[in-house]
């Protein structure tokens, strides 16, 4: 992968000197030319609980990382490290003495992205048809596809993860962390989050669950292995 990551640091800076007013933000923004094969070596820790294809699992204990977007990636890697994002699972292994630097964490998710994602990943329980389905279809349009795309495609640079292929239980667990006031995201999310209903998240997350993997990102089939790991 030649493409950068790119990824910005937030860092407060306050004057030491009398009658400071404000503490102003400064963000930096790096770019990193990811080594695949340095990340390959780093994801064996990873793979641990991902799994070595990245899959995660249905009941919702971990998400496919699986074809998700670098920059995502990126994002929660970094808002773990820094205590934005609670994981006390994943916080001792998003370190840099644990991981490394930033370039060792722009190996890890090139890595990751690279990977086909599952062909069989769990789904909500109203199927297409179901008059849930077609209101969760409704307030997906509504509140969710500005960002997240018509079709859960998400957006990399703007970093807008990609819902295609989640798994439904994480998504359901996650929305609620944010609702319950557990996890702290970008504004916009938490205003929608905040305006609907328990009920009508999880008829959103549903809809989203049903996404089509684009055949190109998945796997042959879902005993695929993942080669780099037998």
């Amino acid at each position: 992968m030649k493409s950068a990551i790119q990824y910005a640091v937030f860092v407060l800076l306050c004057l030491t000197i009398p009658n400071t007013q404000a503490v102003e933000k400064i963000t930096i923004k790096l770019d990193f030319i990811p080594n695949i094969e340095d990340g390959q070596t780093t994801y064996g820790v990873c793979a641990r609980c991902h799994l070595p294809e990245a899959w995660g699992n249905d009941d919702g204990t971990y998400p496919q990382l699986a074809g998700q977007h670098v920059n995502v990636l990126m994002k929660q890697l970094l808002d773990i490290r820094n205590g934005t994002r609670h994981s006390s699972l994943m916080f001792p292994f998003v370190q840099s003495r644990t991981v490394g630097g930033y370039q060792e964490l722009s190996n890890v998710v090139a890595y990751i992205s690279t990977l086909p994602m599952n062909p069989d990943h769990s789904r909500g329980p109203w199927q297409k048809g179901s008059e849930q389905f077609e209101q969760g279809k409704e307030i997906y349009q509504k509140h969710c596809a500005a960002c997240h795309g018509d079709n859960g495609e998400g957006n990399n640079e703007l970093v807008y993860p990609r819902l295609q292929g989640q798994h439904f239980q994480y998504m359901n667990q996650q929305i609620m962390r944010i609702k319950n006031g557990v996890r702290q995201v970008h504004p916009a999310m938490q205003a929608v989050v905040s305006e609907l209903e328990p009920e009508q998240l999880e008829q959103a997350i549903n809809y989203a669950s049903y996404f089509a993997v684009p055949k190109e990102d998945m796997a042959s089939s879902k005993t695929w292995r993942n080669p780099d790991f037998n």
